[in-house]
């Protein structure tokens, strides 16, 4: 780790000096220590401090201030465009719905403050000559690599049950393990997610799957986050006995998790992948069935998870576009590829470059998850051949209306066709350009186009 000598943003840096210089007691906390101790640059710099709301604000008058959680001891403070949150030590009264605290109290000092907070690597606060306050083992934590509440697990996920995903998302992205006392806490607590509002949990899953350690956190944590999406229970130690597997249902998924390269995928794209294959193969108990020969099958299992996974999005309230993007590539994530440049010249009508390089992304995640074996390698190799046609057919090759070398305008004027029968023949030109029956030039277009004009009343 980082020596404890953090530097902080002039911004920040002069919000402390401003609040001390006032006679007040202040500290940089949380996240942004954590994350300079581990050598990570912050994104956000909170602050708490033994001035209250209104002292804050009356310091800070002449600022741009954001006022929506002043009743929690809030306050932001706009500085070039960036908001820094200002809060007062405080502590929680009792929470409703293991979410909410009904009452916060005001107190003077940091510990109050840092005793409150969900965990130790969470707990930390820092200010320039005094260095890093660590009252509950934070920096221990760090160097081990442990996710521990602060206090009593129980009553830490008691409190604020959305507390059990973030165990699980930092778990993620720092690659850490809980310490066994908060992971028997949260899976014991993991029913009470369902009292959390969808958005606050799709939020946390939604990061979590895109950390960098998602694989591993669903390895070890899927039985806590059937608490999140109860369908998960049924993965965890559904066997997949044949050739192609080596994993259960759920460390399948957890691996094709982990094995995701989202290289060369914008913000949605990457989106779409993580949620599509976490979510890939949610219907394999439901569909399973063992033959004679003892070898396990999961017919149908593509359009049911397509069906589970829309109605899980849904549940989550997830963007429209996940809901789809993820849900179309479920259905169809382990139909053989299509082989041979007509097949590929309508997959890409049908379905369009970007879906198709996303469905191969998914591809390759689901296949590195399988036994390593002659078969499964020899369906990558399909995918991969399958990929580099399609990139090449996508620049080079004729698969929309649009592409055709004539357009409506041209076999009207042609005298070609008129009136409805021209969004036929486009269609039929297409066809017969993909096929490889037409090239798709002008004059061949409209010679096909005569012999089209026949055929219509």
């Amino acid at each position: 780790m980082k020596r404890e000598n953090i530097r902080l943003p002039n911004d920040a840096l002069w919000l402390l000096q401003t609040l001390r210089a006032a006679g007040h007691s202040a500290y940089v906390v949380g996240g942004c220590v954590r994350d300079s101790l581990l050598g990570r640059t912050p994104g956000d710099w909170d602050i708490c401090t033994s001035a209250r709301p209104e002292q804050t604000r009356a310091l800070f008058a002449d600022r741009r201030l954001i006022l929506t959680g002043a009743k929690h001891g809030t306050v932001g403070v706009v500085l070039h465009g960036k908001p820094y949150e200002i809060t007062t030590y405080r502590q929680d009264g009792a929470y409703r719905d293991h979410r909410h605290p009904e009452s916060v109290r005001f107190v003077g000092d940091l510990a109050g403050d840092l005793a409150r907070r969900d965990f130790t690597i969470n707990a930390m606060a820092y200010a320039p000559g005094e260095g890093v306050i660590d009252l509950h083992g934070g920096r221990r934590d760090l160097a081990g690599g442990i996710i521990r509440c602060v206090g009593d697990p129980a009553a830490r996920f008691a409190e604020d049950a959305l507390r059990i995903l973030r165990a699980v998302r930092f778990a993620a992205r720092l690659d850490f393990a809980m310490d066994p006392a908060t992971a028997a806490a949260a899976l014991a607590a993991r029913d009470t997610l369902q009292t959390v509002s969808a958005e606050r949990v799709y939020a946390e899953l939604d990061g979590l799957l895109a950390a960098p350690g998602a694989g591993a956190a669903l390895d070890r944590y899927g039985a806590i986050l059937a608490g999140a999406v109860p369908e998960i229970a049924a993965c965890i130690g559904c066997s997949q006995p044949g050739r192609w597997h080596c994993y259960d249902v759920w460390r399948h998924t957890a691996a094709a998790v982990g094995a995701l390269d989202l290289r060369g995928q914008d913000t949605r794209g990457a989106r779409v992948l993580c949620w599509a294959t976490f979510l890939h193969d949610i219907a394999k108990p439901p569909c399973r069935t063992v033959g004679p020969d003892g070898i396990a099958h999961f017919k149908g299992h593509n359009q049911r998870g397509a069906v589970m996974a829309r109605a899980i999005l849904r549940r989550l309230k997830a963007p429209v576009y996940l809901v789809e993007g993820a849900a179309g590539l479920i259905a169809i994530h382990d139909a053989p590829v299509p082989v041979g440049d007509t097949a590929i010249l309508k997959a890409l009508n049908r379905y369009g470059p970007v879906f198709l390089r996303r469905l191969c992304a998914l591809k390759y995640a689901d296949l590195d998850a399988h036994a390593p074996t002659a078969e499964v390698a020899c369906r990558r190799a399909e995918v991969s051949f399958f990929e580099a046609r399609m990139s090449v057919l996508a620049k080079e090759g004729c698969y929309t209306v649009r592409q055709l070398a004539v357009n409506g305008a041209d076999l009207m004027e042609a005298g070609e066709l008129s009136g409805p029968a021209v969004g036929n023949a486009l269609h039929a030109l297409l066809r017969a350009v993909m096929e490889g029956r037409i090239p798709n030039r002008r004059e061949a277009l409209l010679a096909a186009a005569r012999e089209l004009d026949r055929s219509f009343p």
